[in-house]
């Protein structure tokens, strides 16, 4: 309940008998002074009001912290108590911000609610909701808007707050404070086709460094803008009846979401994209081998060997009805390695796969579909897909995912391949084309749905996003990188990898060595060597263009070291924390504040990371730099410089602290 406010009242004067006996004059002089006198107590005694009226006024109380309104902006703020140190700001957007809620509570009878109404603009309804887990204190907070044409629109401050998680971006940030978005829909996408969107993984979960978490109800259509340094906003479309819900949790409370149902390992060999000729099946074979040849040669002859989607869609043709013969030869296809093939969701409207649908009379149950009209027949959903006019699998048909599964089955068995790569998950093509989608399809529920059809496929399958997914046992590629030392590129590395292992996504596989999509210095041996030596502490090591093509021998010799690395001493590791993963919900790769959570300077460093709590990795992502500051987080801690043998104390930054082309400094705890 609100807290009464103090109303002053005016004090009585009396006034003596002797005041009739006086002449006219006196009368007059002690009227006016009398008139001067009441005037100035009354200004006092308003002014004295207006200072004494605190600026915050509670409206919901818990057992640990609060919700106040701040009157001056308009604003929540969500408080700790005993100390009352603001741990957000939420700014009010859409409804008259300078009427303030009075102490009138709609929901008195209610100790564990707050309620106020803007008369025909929103309801608001603040509540004291059963903690997620111990040791947290939850607030509903439920707008509705009153008319159809109402936008609802909260703003978390950043002044004094670093903020994760939310959605992955073309140049990923961590914290989230520096980047820059406009209000869009807060639903996956294609960062290849849309670089202003909102990448591929994203989750309705925000955590600031002041111990508070913030999550949206997964069925409210959700618009989210970032602006740099200043808040991000969450909203609803205008024209939507849905209420805005959210959940601020306090204190913090680091878990990640439901950890999957079994383990699956990381991949203890290198993956090689193929990226020769893919004019016919033949010259696919040939050029398998050229490179399983040459991996071979300079001593590389472990891994898996990744066919693109062209590549895989060539083969299958060629191998439409493969004898016995034939799934012998390709199997050896890539031995001593192993192949992996790529396919999608999508079929183009001229290949035979859409045109046996529609011949079969199939295509209106087999592919995403509109009504044009009410009563109306039904006709595929078209989209682009890599150039190409396509029809998208419709998820939502049981008949349709078996089909599709079992045709996945087929190919990876005719094909001897041991893993699965799926593009294209990603994204609602509904909303693309602004057509109302099926009430489970809503948001990223195409994303969800095919998601959770695939684990069925094994341990071997990869898909292209997350959303909601990080109890799945399945791999996630990351978003393509740009070839060069930008957040674009490598500097958005480190920060890409916390934000997915934040998520719940810890098994990944990030872009090849030195980036795939051309930048300022594709081809430079200097930006090969520095990705390579982040990735090798990373769950995949996957590389587009072999080292020998790009570098001198010495790079192939560190490659070399760095792949008996990362199978000896990180693959280790990283099954043992995948361990408390499961147990704990404790992400695998931590930032340097879950060492130093009320350190302010852990808050903004994005380029380490740990693994667990007891390796800590420092790479340089600057072109020509041979030193960095290394951050040693932890105080109390003691850390052991792998390259020099030094010990150093937690809680401290190491200067100028000394790293060779040749060398990543790691540290053991």
């Amino acid at each position: 309940m609100p807290l009464s406010r103090h109303t002053g009242q005016i004090p009585e004067s009396n006034w003596t008998l002797g005041f009739r006996e006086m002449t006219e004059p006196w009368k007059g002089a002690v009227g006016c002074l009398g008139v001067a006198i009441f005037f100035a107590m009354t200004i006092g005694i308003i002014s004295w009001q207006a200072l004494e009226q605190s600026p915050e006024e509670w409206v919901l109380r818990g057992r640990v912290g609060g919700m106040l309104w701040e009157r001056r902006r308009g604003a929540l703020v969500l408080r700790a108590l005993p100390a009352g140190r603001a741990v957000a700001a939420i700014a009010v957007g859409s409804v008259p911000a300078a009427e303030p809620p009075p102490p009138r509570d709609h929901c008195w009878h209610d100790g564990g609610q707050f309620c106020y109404s803007w008369e025909e603009d929103a309801e608001l309804r603040l509540s004291l909701e059963p903690p997620a887990a111990p040791g947290t204190e939850c607030y509903g907070v439920r707008w509705t808007p009153l008319r159809p044409d109402v936008a609802l629109k909260d703003c978390f401050s950043m002044a004094n707050v670093s903020w994760y998680g939310g959605p992955s971006i073309r140049a990923q940030r961590w914290p989230l404070n520096g980047a820059e978005s406009p209000a869009q829909p807060f639903v996956s996408g294609d960062l290849g086709t849309n670089p202003d969107g909102f990448g591929p993984v994203l989750d309705r979960y925000f955590l600031g460094s002041t111990g508070v978490t913030v999550t949206v109800a997964p069925d409210v259509p959700l618009l989210l803008s970032l602006e740099s340094h200043r808040h991000f906003c969450l909203e609803t479309p205008a024209g939507r009846a849905e209420p805005l819900r959210r959940r601020p949790e306090h204190p913090l409370l680091v878990q990640t979401a439901t950890p999957p149902p079994r383990l699956f390992p990381p991949r203890r060999s290198p993956l090689w994209r193929y990226h020769g000729p893919e004019g016919s099946a033949a010259k696919i074979k040939r050029g398998l081998r050229a490179l399983v040849r040459r991996l071979k040669r300079h001593g590389l002859q472990e891994g898996v060997v990744a066919l693109g989607e062209r590549g895989t869609a060539v083969l299958a043709a060629a191998e439409h009805v493969p004898s016995e013969r034939r799934k012998r030869q390709d199997l050896a296809l890539v031995e001593p390695l192993r192949l992996s093939i790529t396919l999608s969701p999508y079929a183009s409207i001229t290949s035979p796969l859409f045109l046996q649908s529609l011949h079969r009379g199939e295509a209106a149950g087999y592919w995403l579909s509109r009504q044009p009209r009410h009563g109306g027949s039904l006709i595929p959903l078209l989209t682009t897909w890599k150039g190409q006019l396509c029809a998208r699998l419709n998820v939502s048909s049981e008949a349709a995912l078996a089909w599709y599964l079992a045709r996945a089955r087929r190919l990876r068995q005719a094909l001897g391949a041991t893993h699965v790569i799926f593009e294209g998950v990603e994204g609602n093509s509904f909303l693309e084309q602004d057509v109302p989608p099926p009430a489970e399809l809503a948001g990223d529920g195409y994303t969800r749905v095919l998601a959770a059809a695939l684990v069925a496929l094994g341990n071997g399958t990869v898909i292209s996003a997350g959303a909601s997914s990080s109890h799945l046992p399945l791999f996630v590629q990351m978003s393509p990188l740009r070839s060069d030392w930008s957040h674009a590129g490598l500097k958005g590395l480190i920060p890409s990898v916390l934000h997915y292992s934040l998520l719940g996504y810890n098994f990944f596989i990030p872009d090849t060595v030195g980036g795939s999509l051309a930048g300022d210095s594709t081809g430079d041996p200097e930006l090969f060597v520095r990705w390579l030596q982040i990735v090798t502490f990373l769950p995949v090591m996957a590389f587009g263009s072999p080292p020998w093509l790009c570098c001198d021998s010495w790079v192939l010799n560190l490659t070399r070291q760095c792949i008996q690395r990362h199978r000896d001493f990180v693959v280790p590791l990283l099954l043992k924390y995948s361990e408390e993963w499961q147990s704990l919900g404790h992400p695998i790769f931590r930032p340097a504040w879950w060492l130093s959570p009320t350190d302010p300077t852990a808050f903004t460093i994005e380029d380490e990371f740990l693994i667990g709590d007891e390796v800590l990795v420092a790479p340089i992502t600057e072109k020509g730099q041979t030193w960095r500051d290394v951050f040693l987080p932890g105080e109390g801690h003691l850390w052991l410089d792998t390259n020099s043998a030094h010990v150093f104390d937690g809680g401290t930054i190491l200067r100028n602290y000394s790293a060779s082309l040749a060398e990543v400094p790691v540290f053991v705890k």
